[in-house]
């Protein structure tokens, strides 16, 4: 089972990335989909999630209206297109795919990806 994320870098104020994180090794399409980050010395936090059927979308208050999570079944991929991006939202980013099955909790996560928004 393996989440590998990409897409990060340094952005300026008000650029855009989009972050990938492609899923080996379980069926992408049963799990909770979902970025989260952290920022140094703060603690991680939920940026946006995507249900199991890809339909219903969740996001954190500090990013709604500028970010966006999707997601490629055929690629086993998950998107979080970031625009606006503004300083705060410099953070190592980090791809979770969750789900519960007959009481066992399978949660995976990413290796994090660095996004630094500086002028």
């Amino acid at each position: 089972v393996q989440l590998v994320e990409s897409g990060g870098g340094l952005v300026q104020p008000g650029g855009t990335l989009r972050l990938s994180c492609t899923a080996s090794g379980f069926t992408f399409s049963s799990y909770v989909l979902s970025w989260y980050r952290q920022a140094p010395g703060k603690e991680r936090e939920l940026v946006a999630a995507l249900d199991r059927g890809g339909g219903s979308t969740n996001y954190g208050d500090s990013v709604k209206g500028r970010f966006s999570i999707s997601r490629d079944t055929a690629k086993n991929t998950v998107y979080l297109q970031m625009n606006s991006l503004k300083p705060e939202d410099t953070a190592v980013y980090y791809c979770n795919a969750f789900r519960f099955r007959f009481g066992t909790k399978y949660d995976y996560w990413g290796q994090g990806t660095k996004v630094t928004v500086s002028s």
